[in-house]
């Protein structure tokens, strides 16, 4: 059964680490999600120990976790928590895994999934792989290996970044947002510090359509009313001079809004 446990207080990060957990002072700059908002993972396991205890060490990271006990609790934390991972363990009381994975993958196709298994011959952590998982670790294991794993998958999958860095990358445009700098390929770009800031939120958001309400309140700091011209003067002008004479990369999703996508 799904646990009670939701996001983790803000303050979370900076108690004591878990019993048992190893020492944590030399440890990784926290990863975020592009946004700057804390990663998701949800943790499937029937054994709840062992659940709690790796969500504990995963809260740690300042992360947001979820714990489902089995398959159709893993399935219905997907479709409503959408995490950017899932630690999932490979022998569920009622879904096979690979109905989870699909059912998950449905909802957030991009999710990179961690899996669990006892199971320590080749043949079967290769057909872990294949069925569609991302990686696996062998029980028993250790929970610094967990973490970095998982770590690894998000920052392969573009899903996150390390709080201390200030790059963007999307396709051949990059941003260096302490420098305030942008460049398309080796062409540095000038941008008004509101073009900066408007290309800064698509960014942080890639692939993902945003609506003119959500650009005017992160952007413009205001509600939505009769300002719509405001964010197609200012895409036009970020146009101009990120896709002029090359592919684009800033797309109108007709109806809806903006989405800044790598070129094909």
């Amino acid at each position: 059964m799904m646990s009670d446990a939701q996001a983790a207080p803000a303050g979370t990060t900076g108690r004591a680490a878990p019993a048992g957990q190893p020492g944590r002072t030399g440890r990784s700059a926290p990863i975020r999600r592009l946004d700057g908002s804390p990663i998701r993972v949800l943790v499937v396991d029937d054994e709840p120990s062992l659940a709690e205890l790796l969500a504990s060490v995963l809260r740690y990271e300042g992360w947001e976790i979820l714990t489902a006990g089995d398959g159709a609790s893993a399935v219905r934390a997907a479709r409503e928590f959408r995490p950017e991972a899932v630690v999932l363990d490979i022998m569920l009381p009622d879904f096979d895994r690979l109905e989870v994975l699909r059912r998950a993958r449905q909802e957030s196709p991009h999710v990179c999934v961690l899996s669990l298994t006892a199971k320590g011959a080749v043949a079967d952590r290769v057909a872990g792989i294949t069925a569609g998982g991302d990686d696996y670790v062998t029980k028993p294991f250790s929970l610094e290996e967990v973490l970095a794993r998982l770590r690894g998958l998000l920052r392969r999958a573009g899903l996150a970044r390390s709080r201390g860095e200030t790059e963007l990358v999307v396709g051949d445009l990059s941003m260096d947002e302490d420098a305030r700098e942008v460049r398309r390929g080796d062409e540095l770009i000038d941008l008004t510090a509101t073009e900066f800031e408007l290309l800064r939120f698509l960014m942080r958001n890639p692939r993902r359509v945003l609506s003119k309400a959500q650009i005017l309140d992160r952007v413009w700091n205001y509600d939505f009313g009769g300002q719509a011209h405001v964010v197609e003067l200012y895409i036009s002008y970020l146009r101009k001079k990120i896709d002029a004479n090359r592919e684009p990369l800033i797309h109108t999703v007709r109806g809806v809004g903006y989405v800044l996508k790598p070129a094909s």
